[in-house]
């Protein structure tokens, strides 16, 4: 049998990332994906994978502007370029930028995203969570369209930081985060507001935004820390190899 025949038994789809928000999220998935097809198939084995990435510093901008639509189409482009280039699976390396998600699948249909939004809803059905903190952008955190709808169909009620909570949170993702800057205080932040959602009664603790695992991890609170970064690129795998 071919190295070819092997690699097409093997990895039965290809996996389109739309990166670059930030470049330090983007690694991130490139190494747990490929990591994890490693693991399942043998060290000689990676990802069939194609990343599309645009200048971070235009979406944020858009962001700010409240210019939705704007972002969405500039990463429909890069979704339908990665289809175009063999991806089967089409995959946003945010969770913020999943609120473009509609405006991408309606450009690459029949396609559509692996949604990290319906990925962390299964994880919490399948653990029992149906009080979930929520920790993220800003954009995540105070979005009423993300994530809560698709888990309350599922009976889950998501709790989120207070607002001063949230501006902090915000401050250390873009000013911390995004560069790779990693400090003990903003450790100990992540741990405080954490623990204070756990206090209103949150099960269990999603880390909605891809560079947050850098600061908090299981074992950090007395609830299962649900790294959405960590399930989504799981999932791409387990999509990938089925």
């Amino acid at each position: 049998m071919s190295f070819s025949a092997r690699v097409s038994i093997d990895v039965v789809r290809a996996i389109g990332l739309l990166g670059g928000m930030s470049w330090v999220s983007t690694e991130h998935y490139y190494r747990l994906i490929n990591a994890d097809v490693a693991a399942r198939l043998g060290t000689e084995h990676c990802a069939a994978l194609t990343l599309w990435q645009s200048d971070f510093a235009t979406l944020t901008e858009l962001q700010r502007e409240g210019r939705w639509d704007a972002a969405g189409a500039i990463l429909a482009e890069g979704a339908k370029a990665l289809v175009a280039a063999g991806a089967d699976l089409v995959a946003i390396c945010a969770n913020t930028m999943h609120l473009c998600a509609p405006q991408i699948n309606d450009a690459i249909a029949p396609r559509s995203v692996v949604d990290i939004v319906e990925v962390v809803r299964d994880e919490c059905v399948t653990r029992g969570i149906s009080r979930l903190g929520l920790l993220g952008t800003a954009y995540t955190m105070e979005s009423p369209l993300l994530y809560p709808p698709p888990l309350a169909a599922a009976g889950i009620e998501v709790i989120v930081p207070d607002s001063a909570q949230r501006a902090e949170i915000q401050r250390i993702t873009f000013e911390e985060l995004i560069a790779d800057v990693i400090t003990e205080r903003s450790r100990a932040t992540f741990i405080s507001v954490a623990a204070s959602m756990i206090e209103r009664g949150a099960q269990g603790v999603a880390l909605a935004c891809t560079e947050h695992g850098l600061l908090l991890v299981e074992g950090d609170v007395a609830v299962p820390v649900l790294d959405t970064t960590v399930l989504h690129a799981r999932r791409l795998v387990d999509l990938a190899l089925a």
